[in-house]
């Protein structure tokens, strides 16, 4: 019944229209600016052209938005920190890399160097189509404008009041040492978050250090290139194949810098992963802080009714300073008593709504960040799945181009 009913809350998902099913949206460009600062410097930035087109405004009887707005990727990080706060039951996406990481030495980490600038422009885009794709992320408003108003667009998501909302860390860390109770799904959901962010930073480190092993192979055989070139000229029978070869090793070793590029692309989708695994461990830590709020609730419910009953029965259970003070000075009078029932009573009758509200508050998050980590673990099995394959099949591809060279090297070598 429950699987059913799980199925069922995935369908209803799925087949909510997307805001991709009404328009098309894309980073087009990036673009260096310089300009003044908060604090009145100068400064150099990248900004990214954000284009919208409905996919038919015709038929929804709506004049088309304005199709293009310029983007710091310092607002794409107001947006996910907004939506962070705003859904925290959801796996929301990651943004790419602010400034390069896992990069093999000959790449540059510099986040002006234009290669990592494109980068960036492709990993900004990813992230709107995986929000625009998203079947709750993709129908707020905020996440509209975004897109749509290139002016106001702070003020706008300010006045939603999220920064106020965002739990302190100091606040999050005490929830994960104290809560008494944790769900056992997302205990191993975290510890699987933080797995999967360690197996995948390693696999990222051994990538590095084959690209730096691979470029110096490749470039290496641009040596043989010179050396049969040389070795021509010296040569009146075998100098024409000599040189021919050479030709193969010059384009064996330039094809290396392309081969690498392509790599980057497969890395980048890795490191899409790697910041998934954080937001995925986000859901789980907010989770724990919800649990950890109701208990804090309940504990002191149970106080209240432990100090009313001792009100009312005129008997401590436990050491307290309210036992002390009552030895000390004496006991209280009836009126006095009476006071502190009603208020004890009123203040139980808060608390019973209090503890109502949070269970309440627990049992959606868990369901619906349910159902949102499934349809994450299902869309992360695929992409990484297809990304491997596209890894492995590059990398046959690559080998076989070794081969082919060198079998063109002894083409050339058995005419001479």
């Amino acid at each position: 019944m429950r699987e059913r009913e799980r199925d069922a809350e995935q369908g209803d998902a799925r087949n909510r229209t997307s805001l991709l099913k009404k328009m098309e949206i894309s980073v087009a460009e990036a673009e260096k600016r310089t300009g003044k600062n908060a604090v009145n410097m100068q400064e150099t930035y990248t900004v990214y052209l954000i284009e919208t087109r409905p996919v038919d405004a015709a038929s929804e009887g709506t004049n088309p938005v304005p199709d293009s707005l310029w983007r710091r990727y310092s607002e794409f990080e107001q947006l996910r920190n907004y939506l962070l706060v705003t859904y925290p039951f959801l796996v929301v996406p990651p943004l790419p890399e602010k400034r390069a990481e896992f990069v093999w030495h000959k790449l540059s980490a510099d986040n002006m160097d234009p290669d990592f600038v494109e980068r960036r422009r492709v990993g900004l885009e990813n992230f709107l189509l995986r929000v625009a794709s998203h079947p709750d992320l993709s129908t707020d408003k905020i996440f509209y404008s975004f897109l749509t108003e290139e002016n106001g667009w702070k003020e706008t998501v300010f006045e939603t009041g999220f920064q106020a909302k965002a739990d302190s860390r100091l606040k999050a860390l005490n929830a994960t040492f104290r809560v008494k109770n944790p769900d056992k799904r997302f205990a191993e959901m975290k510890h699987y978050g933080d797995e999967l962010q360690s197996v995948i930073s390693q696999l990222l480190r051994v990538r590095a250090r084959a690209a730096d092993r691979l470029y110096g192979v490749y470039k290496v055989h641009g040596n043989y290139g010179r050396v049969f070139s040389e070795w021509s000229a010296i040569e009146k029978e075998m100098g024409d194949g000599l040189q021919s070869a050479g030709h193969h090793m010059d384009a064996y070793a330039a094809s290396v810098d392309d081969i690498l590029e392509e790599e980057e692309h497969y890395a980048d989708q890795l490191k899409e992963y790697l910041f998934y695994a954080d937001a995925l461990r986000a859901v789980c830590r907010k989770h724990e802080l919800t649990q950890y709020e109701l208990e804090m609730a309940a504990q002191d419910l149970t106080s209240k009714k432990q100090q009313r009953e001792e009100l009312a029965t005129g008997t401590i259970r436990t050491f307290s300073l309210k036992g002390m003070t009552s030895k000390l000075f004496g006991q209280e009078t009836p009126e006095q008593r009476e006071a502190k029932l009603k208020m004890l009573e009123t203040q139980i009758e808060e608390g019973e709504e209090l503890v109502k509200e949070r269970n309440g508050e627990c049992e959606e998050f868990v369901k619906s960040a349910w159902v949102d980590i499934e349809r994450f673990k299902e869309q992360k099995d695929h992409d990484l799945r297809e990304a491997l394959i596209s890894y492995a099949i590059m990398q046959i591809s690559m080998c076989k181009k070794g081969i082919q060279v060198w079998n063109n090297a002894k083409e050339c070598f058995s005419k001479m």
